[in-house]
């Protein structure tokens, strides 16, 4: 049953992915898209705040079903780093070498402080 409700989490993820990438493909910073970075580090803050949910529940050897469920199901489609990755190697083509590397690692920067701050929100909820 779970790799049922995994599959249809991914599958809806990936539509929410989708619909939002559609309704902000205008969202720009000079050359550089904004859609992308904006789902994955809202994606990023979605599953550090569900890790630290989970870490105050009884876990099983591979985690507790919703937490696959939600986080490599729907946040796993949600999310896309090979999306990030054309955007970035569209700005290379275009011999925007310092927006590429700004977007690559301004992307990767904020979506690791984005999951930080979800983990301390979930733990701050949890009183871990």
């Amino acid at each position: 049953m779970t790799i049922l409700l995994l599959a249809a989490a991914a599958g809806l993820g990936g539509t929410v992915r989708y619909l939002l990438d559609v309704w902000l493909s205008h969202l720009r910073w000079g050359a550089i898209p904004l859609a992308t970075p904006l789902i994955n580090i809202t994606g990023s803050f979605a599953l550090g705040l569900l890790t630290a949910l989970a870490a105050g529940t009884a876990a099983t050897a591979s985690g507790p079903a919703w937490l696959t469920v939600l986080g490599v199901g729907f946040l796993g489609g949600y999310t896309t780093l090979s999306t990030a990755s054309v955007d970035t190697a569209r700005l290379l083509a275009a011999r925007r070498i310092r927006a590429a590397l700004g977007y690559s690692l301004g992307t990767l920067a904020a979506s690791l402080a984005a999951a930080g701050l979800g983990m301390l929100a979930g733990w701050a909820l949890t009183g871990l």
